[in-house]
């Protein structure tokens, strides 16, 4: 063992997530799939580059009327 290595410690909060994560098998499959659903996607990168082209720029002053 070398003098640098720390002991086998495990914070509450790791310990806690092991435990759900035993009684909900589950569970992981599950967060996959939430991520999926949120972020995962595929970009049509074709589409991007219209919006980007279509973009119009910003006035410098927005508050300012054409008065």
């Amino acid at each position: 063992m070398s003098i640098f290595q720390r002991a086998d410690y495990q914070s509450e909060t790791t310990q806690f997530l092991q435990h759900i994560k035993k009684q909900t098998p589950e569970l992981e499959q599950q967060q996959r799939d939430g991520r999926a659903l949120l972020w995962d996607k595929t970009i049509d990168r074709e589409a991007q580059q219209e919006f980007s082209a279509a973009r119009v720029a910003q006035k410098p002053y927005v508050y300012q009327t054409l008065a």
